[in-house]
Parts: C-alpha cells; sequence; structure tokens
C-alpha cells in the first residue's frame, strides 16, 4: 500500500487541516468498510478488511501531530520504525538538565529514606519538575515551528532537526515520568 499521507490524499506535509482529514478519513470509511462487502467473495472482504484497518492507523496516526511527525520521519528514513534512533545516550542539549535532574532526584530520595515530611518531599519533586516541564515545552514551540519549516522547504535538515527535537522530546518526557513516580512514591 502507498504511505498514509498519499493513502488518505494528503500531501507529505506536517501541518494538515483536521476538519479535511476527518472529512477525508470519514469518505474513506464509508467506502472500505467490511459491512459494505458482506455479499463479496472472501478475497474482496480480507482486502475491506485490510485495508479499513490500514486506514484507522492513518487516520490515528496523521491526526496525532506528534505521531504525524515521527511517521514522516520514518518515512524519510530519519528514523528507525520502532521511533527509536538506535541510540539511547542522552541528548547532547539536555546533558546539564539531566545531570541537576538526577541529583535532586537522588537528594529526594535520600530525604525521603531520612523520614522528611511528605510535603517538603512533594514540594522538592515540583520545583524540579519546572524547569524540565519549560524545556518541553520550548521543544513543542520548536516542534511547530519546524514543521512550518518542513512544509515550506522540504529541507533535509530540518527534517534532522525535527528528528533531534523529537528524541529529545521523548527524553524529556521520561524525565517528567520519573519526577512523576518520585510524587506519588
Amino acid at each position: 500500500m502507498t504511505d498514509f499521507f498519499s493513502f488518505l490524499g494528503l500531501p507529505r506535509k506536517l501541518n494538515i487541516d483536521a476538519a479535511d482529514l476527518e472529512q477525508r478519513y470519514r469518505a474513506l470509511s464509508r467506502q472500505l468498510h467490511p459491512d459494505y462487502f458482506q455479499n463479496a467473495s472472501a478475497a474482496e472482504r480480507r482486502l475491506s478488511l485490510e485495508r479499513s484497518s490500514y486506514l484507522n492507523d492513518a487516520y490515528r496516526t496523521l491526526k496525532n501531530p506528534i505521531s504525524r511527525i515521527e511517521y514522516l520521519l520514518k518515512l524519510e528514513h530519519m528514523m528507525e520504525r520502532d521511533g527509536r534512533n538506535g541510540s539511547q545516550k542522552v541528548p547532547p542539549a539536555l546533558l546539564e538538565e539531566v545531570f541537576v535532574l538526577n541529583e535532586e532526584l537522588d537528594e529526594i530520595r535520600d530525604a525521603r529514606a531520612s523520614g522528611a515530611p511528605a510535603d517538603r518531599l512533594r514540594a522538592r519533586a515540583e520545583g524540579a519538575r519546572k524547569p524540565i516541564e519549560a524545556k518541553r515545552d520550548a521543544h513543542e514551540r520548536d516542534l511547530k515551528d519546524l514543521a512550518a519549516r518542513w512544509d515550506a522547504t522540504g529541507d533535509r535538515e530540518v527534517l534532522g532537526a525535527l528528528r533531534e527535537r523529537i528524541l529529545e522530546r521523548n527524553y524529556i518526557n521520561n524525565l517528567l515520568a520519573g519526577i512523576e513516580r518520585e510524587l506519588t512514591a
């Protein structure tokens, strides 16, 4: 089959009209739904089921801006199929934040083990979360700007920058999940 963009009749762009995507999805869904192929041959029913499933995958992927970027990066061979880039190293742009956060989380764990009050531990964890959330918000803005640049230029350097931001974003989300675990501990 074609890629998700082509399947839905869309250009390979990152900023797409959500209402148009929905309309295309609904129109194709009506054409491909297995219920319309009840009296067809077994091969046609199977093909309908496969195409309907592919349509659902395409719609789910393209309606979410982040999964749309990750999908485009995979299509352009800028990211592995599983969403990783072959490395689990800390992105260089985040080294300092990761170091500071890990030290703070270690201190919070030590304080918890020493019997520090839960409200003080929570306040420290919340304080540690704020700069990481600010970094995530900056990455979200960068992703939007880079997506607009990709749509305008189709430049592979922009795709490389998108890939780096996505990898950093994923790492940031993991850091925030670690903070959340500390908050619930």
